[in-house]
């Protein structure tokens, strides 16, 4: 199976650890993985704060540079919805493009991927996750069967985090009212680790957290499941 990997913009810039994750699991699970050096931004930006036609030659883009691939896995549902659900109201007709959770429990069969990962774990739900792509608890089958994982329920789990993209910058007194509901819930659950499919929200979530100095770490699902006893997934990272 030829697989692409859209890193997104977020994670390719910051977050450069979760990509390498994603190729990591994946081929450990037999795919054939690439990263198309020519990948840009999928346009949500543009197309969330109103510039519509700033986002179209975007989409335009994806479609061209992950033409031909069997599948394309985003490590985020926010860009993933982005390019299913919108990219296609902007005239294109994109790949099949799935977040990494529905990958792997819907195209590849599997909720155990052979991970382990000793540390207790509760699982914020992203917005766009639930609501555009519908993934649902795909992303708890994959944690339930990580060996050595103590997965704790989080409270008010379907409640958003806060950021929202441009939401966070435009509306920031709601977006940090929000932060604080968020984090009061994860601390009530005990946790060393948070995690979620999208790292927006996970720096959203582990900013605040590390103000608080909490020592709660954000971990995005990819890294999860990509660590194994023989190559364990270390803070230090």
């Amino acid at each position: 199976m030829r697989v692409a990997l859209f890193a997104t913009c977020l994670t390719d810039t910051f977050f450069p650890e979760t990509a390498r994750a994603v190729v990591r699991l994946l081929e450990r699970l037999g795919c054939s993985v690439e990263f198309p050096l020519d990948q840009t931004c999928c346009g949500q930006m543009h197309f969330n704060t109103g510039y519509r036609e700033h986002a179209r030659p975007l989409a335009r883009k994806y479609t061209d540079v992950f033409a031909g691939y069997d599948h394309v896995v985003a490590p985020s549902g926010s860009c993933a919805g982005m390019v299913r659900e919108i990219h296609p109201t902007l005239g294109e007709s994109p790949p099949r493009t799935f977040e990494l959770a529905e990958f792997l429990v819907d195209v590849l069969g599997v909720t155990d991927v052979g991970a382990w990962f000793p540390h207790r774990v509760t699982y914020h739900p992203t917005c766009h996750s639930l609501r555009m792509l519908g993934v649902g608890d795909k992303p708890l089958a994959l944690l339930r069967a990580v060996k050595a994982l103590d997965l704790v329920e989080l409270p008010d789990s379907t409640h958003c985090c806060g950021f929202g993209g441009t939401f966070a910058v435009k509306n920031a007194e709601t977006s940090t009212a929000m932060l604080a509901d968020k984090m009061t819930c994860v601390l009530s659950t005990g946790a060393e680790v948070v995690s979620a499919g999208d790292n927006s929200c996970l720096m959203h979530i582990g900013g605040g957290l590390s103000r608080l100095r909490t020592g709660v770490r954000p971990v995005h699902l990819a890294e999860i499941l990509a660590s194994t006893e023989e190559d364990p997934w270390l803070a230090t990272r």
